[in-house]
């Protein structure tokens, strides 16, 4: 399009040269910078590639690269088996050492200087009979869970027989155990204590026994908490779990020493717990199942015995691990949150995970597990875990997660529980394995769940706003930069990166990672010809191109850029070239049905737009327009394919000519092809498509500058289409129409068309449509008839009958006060003025001014004002 306008200098000359001609190189004016998207360079847009969908919920989905033989299972058997018992026992790191412990010797049972409390032996072997189980309770070290348990434990039996798997009747052995309660009792009791009474055997018979124990466990529990209660300093509030609350000391002695925290723990554990075990071990239906686990969760986290800390929680485990092969993914849901609060590890935590994706893997579940607190466990999973030794749980239980992010209730409870920032936490601490590690294969699978994960996330408006914030830029390239051989750990990563870099904040920081065009380019080339990858990363190049001048330079200067892109645009123009020879074959049948352009068309449709963004750079868009292969290759696309078959693909084709053929370089390949361009162009000015028909045009408009072009419009009566298109009403019609119409007026030879097709007419009709709405065209339109009056002898001869309305429309569109009656917003206004003032006044006035000249006063016409 005409870009300049040069006036004689030659005073003695007076005769105005015409306005196509290039002016010398001058600064460029405001309004020219405001107008830029006006002119031939625009960025092109595109639609984001569809991120397929598994009907399936699986570890891997149907497209991925890897062998099934050679990657987790989504499908297994799990059983009670499954798990290991051994794993579940509190193991020690320290080995005890025997206690240097030397017996007192008691010389009466008066002795007041005693520090404990001895039992008299009875005077008969009877009475000794009597009383052996309390002597036996007496002299070795016991816990409160031995009153509930009707065997007696000899002196010199192991320890290990206080954590024994059989639990006892707990009402059965009250009243055998009462004695040796009692005598425990007083033994853990100090007789300096003088606030508590003592209390002696004599004043409990075997009738008061009964009597006492007669009460329900809950009385028991609640007289062995009123002792223990007791014993606490007053106003002193504990801290600890109620087992500190059970703690006795055995005063007079120079040590002071802490009996064993266990005995509360063991009141709680045959109150609390072996009744719902035995509730559990019943099987009898899944309802009071669920009832029963979740009542066993609840008192479990009242006590504070969730956890490891818990002494018979291998007793608790095997009884879940047996009901897990119970048919009903409601009572595993129940189990598998008991057994993570319970902090298992090794086996028993693979088995709980996979559990865990077993319950998530069915869609159906999702009601149950949006209801349940299953999402706060496996997060936890995730976080405290360890990378190496767990791989594989954390394996199925982030493939849990990634299951539950498909449900939108779930997924806002991960966004508000830190998901994001825990995954981004887990996915560095992946990228710290290095390739030689050992476990650096394993964990590429827990990065493609991790990566699905964040690219459902990603969706979510909160979720990717924290993406945007966080390093979650730097983190997914070092993913791409070490993973570059695994197609599903880049897949997703570049999946996330489209999706986020159609937002400018991402889209800016990912900018700003100087890195990830080297990265790209070598993916690229790497999976030339994996579609699903190279589309999306062809699409997130299009995106950091399309506003961004330093993105665009800097991927240009990356070794090898260009030469990629043209292997790429080979590559798929034969792949589709070929499936349009098979369409062909088989006359089209099922062509004119797609909806949508195939894969290989979807990957030169958002290539092109690379193209057409990178040539918007001034020096990039030059060398562009130099290199003849990427020229080839564009105009081939015009060539084979029409608007019918795919328009987004040709329409982005032609844009991307233009923006070339702004660039009037030495050996411009668009210049040496300009002819043949033409001839394609036809095609697309002959189409029902007007979005092809404007593409078109706007590409004559910086052709029709070269002399053979102009000859071209005129020989094929071009000039006729573009004078229609003065009757469109629409703006951006006449405006590149009247871009053309301006360049055939520079040919003295060819400026007859314009009175002959009444041409004059519709330009003055179209200053009159848009006028102060568009000074630009208003600009445009001046220029012409400046050209096309440039032999003028009389107005009438030139004008005709158009001549007072031109004569009107100018000295209103010259008149100030024009500008102060647009309604437009301040910033526009200053900038339309800026125009008027620099670019539409000269023009106007100097044509107003010729036209004056030659002009005999006629009767003024009426115009429709503005």
């Amino acid at each position: 399009l005409c870009r300049g306008m040069q006036a004689s200098k030659a005073e003695s000359r007076k005769k105005a040269e015409p306005f196509y001609w290039l002016s010398v190189a001058k600064r460029k004016t405001s309004s020219e910078i405001i107008n830029e998207a006006r002119d031939a360079l625009r960025p092109v847009r595109t639609r984001r590639p569809v991120t397929p969908t598994d009907d399936q919920r699986k570890l891997f989905g149907s497209r991925s690269s890897l062998d099934p033989q050679n990657r987790p299972a989504s499908v297994f058997s799990l059983h009670a088996s499954s798990f290991d018992l051994a794993e579940s026992r509190p193991v020690s790191g320290v080995r005890l050492k025997p206690l240097d412990h030397k017996p007192i010797p008691i010389t009466s049972a008066n002795d007041e200087d005693s520090s404990i409390f001895l039992p008299k032996l009875p005077a008969d072997a009877a009475e000794v009979g009597k009383d052996s189980s309390a002597q036996a309770g007496l002299f070795r070290t016991t816990s409160l869970g031995n009153l509930f348990s009707a065997k007696v434990v000899p002196p010199d039996q192991n320890e290990e027989k206080l954590d024994s798997e059989e639990p006892a009747m707990m009402m059965n052995s009250l009243g055998r155990s009462n004695n040796n309660c009692l005598a425990e009792q007083r033994l853990y009791t100090s007789f300096h204590d003088e606030s508590r009474p003592l209390i002696s055997d004599e004043h409990i018979s075997r009738s008061g026994s009964k009597g006492f124990m007669k009460g329900s466990p809950e009385k028991l529990s609640l007289q062995l908490r009123g002792e223990s209660d007791q014993m606490k300093k007053p106003g002193k509030k504990s801290s600890q779990p109620r087992s500190s609350g059970w703690r006795r000391r055995v005063t007079g002695v120079k040590d002071e020493t802490r009996i064993n925290e266990w005995d509360e723990e063991d009141v709680f554990w045959h109150i609390k717990i072996l009744p719902i075990l035995h509730e559990l071990e019943k099987k009898d239906n899944v309802e009071n199942l669920c009832l029963a686990c979740t009542k066993l969760y609840e008192v479990l986290n009242e006590e504070n015995m969730l956890g490891k800390t818990f002494k018979r929680r291998h007793v608790l485990l095997k009884t879940l691990y047996k009901l897990v092969d119970i048919d009903s993914d409601l009572v595993c849901l129940k189990l598998a949150k008991i057994i993570l609060a319970m902090k298992v590890d090794g086996k028993n935590l693979l088995g709980v995970c996979k559990l865990a994706f077993k319950i998530c893997r069915n869609k159906e579940n999702d009601y149950i597990v949006q209801n349940d607190t299953l999402l706060d466990c496996l997060l936890e999973v995730l976080r405290n875990e360890d990378l190496q030794k767990n791989n594989e749980a954390l394996l199925y239980c982030m493939g849990a997660i990634k299951f539950m992010s498909g449900n939108a209730v779930l997924l806002n409870e991960m966004v508000n529980k830190g998901a994001v920032e825990m995954l981004l936490q887990l996915m560095k601490q992946i990228n710290n394995i290095k390739e030689h590690d050992t476990y650096f294969s394993s964990l590429g699978h827990l990065l493609v769940q991790l990566t699905a994960t964040l690219r459902t996330l990603a969706d979510f408006p909160p979720a990717r706003c924290r993406l945007t914030c966080s390093s979650a830029v730097s983190e997914l390239c070092v993913a791409l930069e070490q993973r570059g051989s695994d197609k599903d750990v880049c897949t997703y990563v570049v999946r996330i990166l489209s999706k986020l870099s159609s937002y400018n904040d991402f889209c800016a920081a990912l900018a700003d990672c100087s890195r990830c065009y080297i990265l790209f380019l070598a993916l690229l080339n790497k999976h030339q010809k994996q579609q699903d990858l190279v589309i999306r990363i062809i699409f997130i190049l299009g995106n950091l191109t399309a506003k961004n001048n330093q993105a665009r330079e800097q991927f240009f200067k990356e070794k090898e850029s260009v030469n990629t892109l043209t292997s790429l645009f080979q590559t798929y123009y034969e792949l589709d070239l070929n499936a349009e020879t098979w369409y062909h074959d088989r006359k089209g049948e099922g062509k004119n049905h797609l909806k949508r352009p195939s894969e290989a068309e979807d990957v030169l449709i958002k290539l092109i737009r690379v193209l057409a963004n990178l040539s918007i750079h001034p020096s990039v868009g030059a060398s562009l327009a130099a290199a003849h292969r990427v020229v080839e290759l564009l105009v081939t696309v015009l060539e084979y394919k029409s608007v019918d078959d795919c328009e987004e693909l040709v329409i982005n084709a032609a844009t991307t000519i233009n923006n070339l053929s702004y660039y009037q370089v030495k050996s411009s390949a668009v210049q040496d092809k300009k002819l043949h361009i033409a001839e394609m162009l036809l095609k697309l000015l002959m189409s029902d498509n007007m979005d092809a028909v404007l593409e078109a045009v706007r590409v004559f408009g910086n052709l029709s500058q070269y002399h053979e072009t102009r000859d071209f419009i005129m020989q094929k009566k071009i000039y006729k289409f573009m004078l229609a298109l003065l009757d469109s009403k629409n703006r951006d019609f006449c405006f590149s129409a009247c871009g053309v119409l301006l360049n055939l007026t520079v040919d003295k030879n060819k400026r007859a068309f314009l009175l002959e097709e009444g041409g004059i007419g519709k330009l003055i009709d179209c200053l009159q449509d848009f006028g102060p709405a568009d000074w630009q065209l208003s600009c445009l339109i001046c220029k012409t008839l400046w050209n096309y009056s440039e032999n003028i002898t009389s107005v009438a001869s030139c004008f005709g009958g158009d001549t007072n309305t031109l004569l009107v429309l100018l000295t209103s569109l010259l008149d100030e006060n024009v500008l102060l009656d647009c309604s437009l917003d301040s910033g526009i206004k200053d900038c339309q003025k800026l125009y008027w003032e620099r670019e539409f006044k000269p023009v106007a006035e100097k044509l107003l001014d010729r036209i004056q000249s030659h002009h005999s006063f006629l009767p003024a016409v009426p115009i429709t004002p503005f």
